[in-house]
């Protein structure tokens, strides 16, 4: 080895770690499709009255562990009084022994912004900053939601967790769990049927979403492999 040839080396190291380094995008947008249920006037048990819902959403990446999240989704919704436990009087207010028969189809509006915490930094390549392809992740936002079943609009608050997984550089695959804690009691188009009426999120209706994503990353950050600026 001639004396030229280990300078030649360490030069050549950093432009092969830097070829393997991530191109860094800071947006994604894509589609999700999944089940939804309701927790009502019509249904008090998970999975019960399962409809189909999707939507589509943005994301703008902070950094690999921060992200914020902008969606607009429907959900096909569904109920019925007949299979629920708790006496529902016919007439609410009035003594009668009649249960009460009612039963909805329609669908829910929603528009979110919600930010995303990730456990782990996501990227493709783990590269020198450790980066893996399947990454948990907490999220939490505001938003509101219209159903058609009820007439009504309400504020909400998405919360839930997730998975995503780099399908390729620039394709990401997720699974999203969302619970929207909203302020009506009108979304099955039934209100204080018991005639127990209440006040903020307390006794109110509110929905689960899970949905299977696909997105599609642009907008690239930086081409180089200097990524100490996130």
């Amino acid at each position: 080895m001639s004396r030229f040839t280990l300078p030649l080396l360490f030069l050549l190291m950093p432009l092969s770690a830097c070829a393997q380094d991530d191109v860094e995008y800071r947006m994604e947008i894509g589609a999700g499709l999944g089940a939804h249920f309701g927790i009502n006037d019509t249904n008090y048990g998970f999975f019960g009255q399962i409809g189909v819902g999707g939507g589509v959403l943005w994301r703008y990446v902070f950094n690999p562990r921060n992200a914020l999240k902008a969606q607009l989704g429907y959900a096909m919704t569904k109920g019925n009084t007949q299979g629920v436990e708790d006496f529902q009087p016919a007439a609410p207010l009035t003594p009668s022994t009649d249960r009460l028969q009612y039963k909805f189809s329609g669908g829910l509006v929603n528009v979110d912004v919600l930010y995303e915490l990730h456990f782990l930094p996501y990227g493709y390549r783990a590269g020198y900053q450790g980066y893996k392809r399947l990454v948990p992740y907490l999220q939490l936002g505001i938003g509101g939601v219209y159903s058609t079943a009820g007439k009504a609009f309400a504020p909400e608050i998405p919360l839930g967790f997730g998975l995503k997984y780099k399908l390729a550089e620039r394709l990401n695959l997720g699974f999203d769990w969302q619970i929207h804690f909203t302020t009506s009691d009108k979304l099955d188009g039934l209100e204080a049927p018991q005639g127990i009426k209440s006040e903020g999120f307390k006794n109110k209706d509110y929905y689960h979403t899970a949905y299977i994503t696909l997105t599609y990353s642009f907008a690239p950050r930086c081409k180089t492999c200097n990524k100490d600026d996130w």
